[in-house]
């Protein structure tokens, strides 16, 4: 197992000695890592810079056979790869095997996206000159990724980062650093060149991203975290001018209409709202029901719920401060509702009726296991309360005529809808929200361009 800084392609200690991991499952340390500090993270920005130039010049069919390697890499090592993000973050196996197929998936898209990197000629209007415009990549990327996916949102960032010829200093989240290791020495396996991908660690974030956006050589910011997080880092990111993509918090409804299919609503919701034991921006943090089918959909979802095991949390912070939520909901706990007495940050799938439509639970971002239901009117009265928010990550919609469901979907304020599917994630779509929820897409064709720059020359012959 990897634990040390991955820098100019090689492995080393930090300059400020080490700090735990800890196993979510059990709150004991699995192992320890490096902490970087200041001189390493000029030492990886140096790298990178200095690497720039050449893998920028590579050609497209190179970039891409590297990140083809990768991804056959980490589906032939998809269970060692699962084992490491269920022992660090506390998922499932199951969900951590499917977040490494999902994971590897950005890889192989974005190995093809990497061959098709386009520009344009065009006569001006008044016919004085041609129009040529060509991409080149923006330059060094700080990629700062969470710990709820800490495979995907690292090959979600890397994958186009590299496929546009940038290179790259990669911070993974505190909680989970181990998985970012791992994809570091796969991807020098895969033949990445030295100083293309740098890898730091450390449990000491602020000072490292402030130094880091201080320094001119950086010339993007990817990242995915919180919305308050996020609002920081543009102002730090606004000094240099630095080209920012940003994929913040949600407070995704969850519509269930009085058409709907109930079964088939029910089940939506428990991927929408359980995957990965509701730590996920896309988790159905409001379930909006129209009042007519609310008692059969709340019977139906606690039967559903009851049978589900709990799981751990992240970190006891993340435990305090759900409960917190839940006791002051101000609405009536109909299952779950109380950490568990297991050792490790466990917390119960938690249902909650009678939710005022101003409780903190409607409010925030709830990232856990607990399924608030707020019973709506009609239309006009779910959509009011579901664009009620500042976020406009996702919402779901839960209907049995589409028609119906295409008009709310394009009333609804945000950057992506499930209509009858409790899961939007997809490598080959783009990711991102509206509003406080973020900046840019990723995944799709719109991926590698947050990484690409236009030039546009005029000219004439």
């Amino acid at each position: 197992m990897k634990t040390d800084l991955f820098i100019n392609g090689q492995w080393m200690a930090g300059s400020q000695g080490t700090f735990p991991v800890i196993d979510p499952s059990t709150a004991e340390p699995i192992i320890s890592v490096a902490r970087a500090g200041l001189d390493d993270l000029d030492h990886a920005i140096g790298a990178a810079h200095a690497a720039w130039p050449s893998w920028a010049a590579t050609s497209p069919r190179q970039r891409s056979e590297v990140l083809r390697r990768a991804f056959e890499a980490m589906i032939a090592r998809r269970e060692e790869i699962a084992a490491l993000i269920h022992q660090e973050m506390g998922k499932s196996l199951a969900d951590a095997t499917a977040e490494v197929t999902y994971a590897a998936e950005f890889f192989r898209w974005f190995a093809e996206e990497a061959v098709r990197i386009d520009g344009e000629l065009r006569t001006a209007p008044g016919g004085t000159n041609r129009i040529l415009t060509f991409r080149k990549p923006v330059g060094v990327a700080l990629l700062l990724t969470p710990w709820n996916f800490p495979a995907a949102m690292a090959t979600r960032k890397i994958g186009p980062a590299l496929a546009a010829g940038c290179t790259v200093v990669l911070k993974p989240a505190e909680d989970t650093p181990l998985t970012a290791l791992l994809l570091a020495d796969l991807l020098a396996e895969a033949g990445l060149p030295e100083g293309v991908l740098n890898v730091l660690t450390t449990d000491q974030p602020a000072a490292f991203v402030e130094k880091a956006l201080s320094d001119s050589r950086i010339r993007k910011l990817s990242f995915t975290g919180s919305t308050r997080v996020g609002q920081l880092l543009l102002a730090q990111a606004a000094n240099h001018v630095v080209n920012c993509s940003m994929e913040l918090g949600g407070n995704a409804p969850f519509l269930v209409l009085d058409d709907a299919d109930l079964d088939a609503a029910v089940e939506g919701a428990l991927v929408a709202k359980m995957r990965n034991h509701g730590q996920a921006c896309t988790a159905a943090n409001r379930f909006l029901v129209q009042e007519s089918v609310a008692e059969e959909f709340t019977s139906k979802l606690v039967s559903a719920m009851a049978a589900l095991p709990s799981a751990p949390l992240v970190n006891e912070r993340a435990l305090v401060n759900l409960g917190s939520k839940v006791d002051f909901s101000g609405g009536r706990v109909l299952l779950g509702g109380k950490r568990t007495t297991s050792p490790g940050f466990h917390y119960p799938p938690t249902v909650v009726t009678d939710v005022p439509r101003d409780s903190v639970l409607a409010r925030e971002e709830i990232f856990g296991p607990v399924a608030p239901i707020i019973t709506v009117r009609d239309d006009e009265d779910a959509i009011a309360v579901a664009n009620a928010t500042d976020m406009g990550l996702v919402g779901y919609i839960y209907t049995a005529d589409l028609a119906r469901g295409l008009r709310l979907a394009e009333r609804l304020e945000a950057g992506m809808v499930g209509l009858n599917r409790g899961l939007v994630s997809d490598p080959a779509a783009p990711f991102g929200g509206v509003k406080q929820s973020g900046l840019g897409r990723e995944g799709g064709y719109e991926g590698i361009t947050e990484y690409l720059e236009t030039t546009y020359v005029a000219t004439s012959w």
